[in-house]
């Protein structure tokens, strides 16, 4: 049976440029461009954690400079699903890209709270999409593919264009088993794969792990034995977003006869968020407000607490140092760490558990008695049935560091799936498809945008250049008193050090105390009543001696005093 063709193939074939801005060399900041002629959709736009060095930074978003340049041609931002790290820019980014937003109900209902959050909720068009439906975005026809992975309501793109389709996995892991009953649609991609797929790009994350990645119903063996056998409390953490797992939980919790508390503004808001579109089950009477835990049976109770990355002021961290206003953690309260420790975060995670464990609570926080967590990415068996399925012309890896993607192009290659060719892509780096063929253009400008979450702003990097030398050689303030008519000190000056000092921090004052007398005593008169001078001069001398003395080169903000 002949095929009708679609409005987009009538057209007239011109190149189609891809465009990573995010995604691709980083875990998070996930952002992709593609554009056809002046046409210009962009998929996800997510943010990322700062590394430690980014002293002060609350997130890293993508650098949207191409977009701006190019403002105009923008139609829409589409969205795989709900996570922060395809969704946690656009507070950010609509401030200068006011276009519509598409996705599933669940995702919007969570972009829905954060605009709002920001004032930008009224002046936001956002369009719901339905899995298994085709929506016309300008030239591109795309259909909604109903994939698994940790949250609900995610999806990955089939995006028809003049050129051929080009597929976009989103996040995913194939769960054969899928909590909520919705599963992997396979015979879409398979669908495809037989038309022909132009270009396939798929989620790297789980390169490195051989094998299938295990359904989200592998933890409810061991933890509900945990919260069977637990003597007092149980504590479980795991991300908010994580609805299947906390759908297994509240199950649990029923058939060992305990209620559930939320506690953690994020779990609170997203638990209300999915119960409220009927994602979630929550059977009469089974939830205990947090202002109820301290006077509720310690043994009838399940307390689903944010905050498993050891964020400073989450609900976990506060509960692990007795701080939260409503929970503590006491000897044989069992405490479950069901979320994977994400690189970086190590430290901080390990320390909030020593606390854990010196209130001799039972702390569970890896796989090792049994499985309590499960990733939401698909190992190496899942992305070559990917690949199998969909058997593209060209392959662009995504999503994570540059070994993920070399590692996940390496498997492709060996599996001799891709007809034509496999493109290794940082941010930044076009690739053009045309009717024959498809090749690297110039790159785009493309980066990190550090943001200061308290204030909204932009952070540059002299900023965080500042920071970097302030917390390693220190600040040092010299207050002197000068005569305005002489020009002659009228005191000794004071001197005030941060993060200099050393085992000889008196000697070294005494003496930073004699250069700055010295450099006074020095200068001519005009020079001492000319401030911006005699400041240059002070910082001058004060800088050479303390380096001389202690290697370092601190901050120098000389106060001058008129009298």
């Amino acid at each position: 049976m002949s095929k009708t063709p679609s409005k987009t193939a009538a057209k007239t074939a011109q190149a189609l440029t891809a465009i990573p801005l995010g995604g691709l060399g980083e875990f998070g900041m996930n952002m992709m461009v593609l554009r056809l002629g002046d046409d210009i959709i962009v998929i996800d736009a997510g943010m990322m954690f700062p590394e430690s060095e980014l002293l002060g930074v609350d997130l890293v978003i993508p650098d949207i400079s191409y977009l701006k340049q190019n403002r105009a041609k923008v139609h829409a931002i589409v969205l795989t699903h709900g996570h922060e790290d395809h969704i946690g820019a656009l507070r950010y980014i609509l401030r200068d890209l006011n276009v519509p937003i598409y996705g599933t109900r669940f995702t919007l209902a969570l972009v829905r709270k954060r605009l709002e959050e920001a004032g930008l909720l009224d002046s936001t068009t956002l369009r719901e999409v339905i899995p298994g439906r085709l929506v016309e975005i300008g030239p591109y026809e795309i259909e909604f593919i109903s994939v698994t992975h940790s949250t609900l309501d995610c999806v990955a793109l089939a995006i028809r264009t003049p050129l051929g389709v080009v597929i976009h996995t989103g996040d995913f892991k194939i769960d054969q088993t899928p909590v909520d009953g919705a599963a992997f649609d396979l015979h879409a991609l398979a669908k495809y794969g037989r038309e022909g797929v132009l270009a396939l790009f798929s989620d790297s994350t789980n390169v490195e792990r051989p094998g299938f990645t295990p359904s989200e119903r592998a933890i409810v063996p061991r933890i509900e034995e945990l919260c069977r056998s637990a003597p007092r409390r149980v504590i479980l953490s795991c991300f908010a977003s994580s609805i299947h797992r906390i759908q297994q939980v509240i199950d649990i919790a029923v058939r060992v006869n305990r209620k559930v508390a939320f506690v953690g503004r994020s779990m609170v808001d997203n638990v209300e968020i999915a119960h409220s579109l009927e994602l979630l089950r929550i059977p009469d009477g089974m939830v205990v407000r947090p202002q109820d835990i301290r006077g509720f049976d310690p043994k009838r109770l399940v307390i689903l607490a944010s905050g498993s990355q050891a964020e400073p002021m989450s609900s976990l961290s506060r509960i692990a140092v007795d701080n939260h206003r409503h929970v503590s953690v006491d000897e044989n309260d069992t405490v479950i760490l069901s979320a994977r420790i994400i690189p970086g975060n190590e430290r901080s995670i390990f320390r909030m558990l020593d606390h854990m464990f010196r209130r001799r609570a039972l702390v569970y926080y890896d796989n090792s008695g049994g499985v309590i967590h499960v990733s939401g990415h698909a190992s190496q068996e899942e992305q070559k049935l990917i690949l199998q399925l969909v058997k593209p012309k060209y392959f662009v890896p995504v999503h994570g560091e540059y070994r993920h993607l070399f590692r996940h192009a390496a498997l492709a290659h060996q599996l001799g799936a891709v007809s034509e060719e496999i493109f290794l892509l940082e941010d930044g780096q076009a690739i053009e498809f045309a009717e024959d063929r498809a090749y690297r253009r110039d790159p785009v400008p493309a980066g990190r945008v550090l943001v200061d979450s308290g204030s909204l702003e932009e952070i540059e990097e002299v900023v965080i250049r500042d920071r970097k030398h302030l917390s390693e050689d220190g600040v040092v303030v010299p207050i002197i008193a000068i005569d305005k008519h002489t020009g002659k000190l009228e005191s000794q000056p004071e001197i005030v050090t941060r993060g200099v000092m050393s085992e000889n921090g008196q000697e070294l004052l005494i003496g930073a105390r004699e250069v700055l007398m010295k450099t006074v005593a020095e200068s001519s008169a005009v020079e001492n009543s000319d401030w911006g001078v005699i400041k240059e001069k002070i910082r001058v001398d004060l800088k050479r001696y303390i380096n001389k003395q202690t290697s370092k080169r601190p901050l120098i903000l000389p106060v001058i005093l008129e009298v």
